[in-house]
C-alpha cells in the first residue's frame, strides 16, 4: 500500500464516495439517475450508460479532494478509463482520491438471520488485478437482519477470514456487516456485532491494517472503541437507504464516523440536467456530507 495514501484515509478529513453498484444494482442507480431500462439493451450497453454516468461523477469539480478522501469502485469501473488512465489512477493522480474496490460476488440466501456473501472463486486473481491498477483497499459487504448471536458471528468470521486474504495481498480490506435498517431488533443486532468485531480485532498482528463500513449505529457513538482501535485505519457508516438528510442527521451524531454514502450522494442527480444543473447538485451532496462527517 502507498503509505502516503494510508495517512491520508487516517487523518485527512472528508468522506469516501461509493461508486460501486454491481450488475444486479445498476439498472436501479441508472433509473434513479433518469434513465429507464427500456434505454438500452443488454449488459455492454447498461455497462457503458453506469460508466459514463461515474465519469460524470469523477471529472465533476464538485467532486474533489478538499471533501472527498477516498472513492470505492465496481470491478468493471477499475477496468475502464476516464480520459486515458484507468480509474484509480484518474482518482489517484488527477484527483488526489484513494480508490478502493467492491470484491464480494453478492450475498446468498438468508440463514439464521443474516446474508453470507456468496463465495469469491477468483478473488487472489482480483487482488492482482486491483495492485496493478494501484489500487488502495477493497470492500465486501454482508447484511445482517435478525440479532441472531450464530449468524452475526458467522458474518463477522466470513469477513474477516477473507480480510486477512486481502491484507496479505497489500491492500487494506473495508469489512462491510451492514445491519439492516428496517430491522426491529437493529439495535441489538449492532451490540453483538461490536462485540464479535472487537474479538477479531484483538487477535489482529500490529500490521494487519483494516477499515469497517458500518450502519449508522442507533445508539449514538457506540461505535467509538472501534474508531479507536489501533488496527482500525477509519471507521465509516453507509447510508442504508435513507435520504441523504436523514443519513446526514444521524452521522452528525456519532463523533468520529464518517460518511461513505452511494444513494445519499447521488440521488438529486439526473442525466438530462445540464452540466451546470448537475454540478451544482453535486456539490450540494458533496457539502452537506463533508459537514456530517467533519462535525
Amino acid at each position: 500500500m502507498q503509505q502516503n495514501q494510508l495517512e491520508r484515509m487516517k487523518n485527512d478529513k472528508g468522506f469516501i464516495a461509493a461508486l460501486d453498484q454491481s450488475g444486479g444494482s445498476t439498472p436501479k442507480a441508472l433509473a434513479a439517475y433518469g434513465i429507464p431500462e427500456n434505454a438500452y439493451q443488454g449488459e455492454d450497453e447498461m455497462f457503458d450508460l453506469v460508466h459514463e454516468m461515474r465519469t460524470r461523477i469523477i471529472t465533476s469539480p464538485s467532486f474533489n479532494a478538499d471533501q472527498i478522501i477516498g472513492a470505492i469502485l465496481f470491478e468493471q469501473t477499475m477496468d475502464r478509463k476516464i480520459e486515458g488512465k484507468y480509474t484509480g489512477d484518474y482518482l489517484a493522480e488527477e484527483k488526489g482520491i484513494v480508490p478502493f474496490l467492491k470484491v464480494d460476488k453478492g450475498l446468498a440466501e438468508e440463514a439464521d438471520g443474516v446474508q453470507l456473501m456468496k463465495p469469491i472463486d477468483n478473488l487472489q486473481e482480483t487482488l492482482e488485478r486491483a495492485n496493478d491498477r494501484h489500487i488502495f483497499g477493497t470492500k465486501m459487504r454482508s447484511v445482517i437482519k435478525e440479532d441472531n448471536r450464530e449468524g452475526i458471528k458467522k458474518v463477522v468470521d466470513q469477513q474477516f477470514e477473507i480480510g486477512k486474504q486481502i491484507i496479505a495481498a497489500g491492500l487494506v480490506p473495508i469489512i462491510e456487516p451492514e445491519v439492516d435498517i428496517h430491522s426491529p431488533s437493529k439495535e441489538d443486532s449492532e451490540e453483538i456485532l461490536k462485540a464479535e468485531i472487537l474479538e477479531h480485532l484483538n487477535q489482529l498482528d500490529s500490521d494487519q491494517l483494516v477499515m469497517l463500513k458500518l450502519s449508522i449505529p442507533t445508539q449514538n457513538n457506540l461505535y467509538r472503541e472501534l474508531i479507536d482501535h489501533p488496527n482500525v485505519v477509519r471507521v465509516v457508516a453507509l447510508s442504508g437507504g435513507y435520504s441523504t438528510d436523514d443519513a446526514n442527521a444521524k452521522l452528525k451524531d456519532n463523533k468520529g464516523l464518517i460518511a461513505s454514502f452511494s444513494r445519499a450522494l447521488s440521488q438529486d442527480l439526473n442525466a438530462n440536467q445540464s452540466q451546470e444543473e448537475f454540478d451544482a447538485a453535486l456539490k450540494k451532496a458533496v457539502d452537506s456530507i463533508y459537514e456530517a462527517s467533519i462535525s
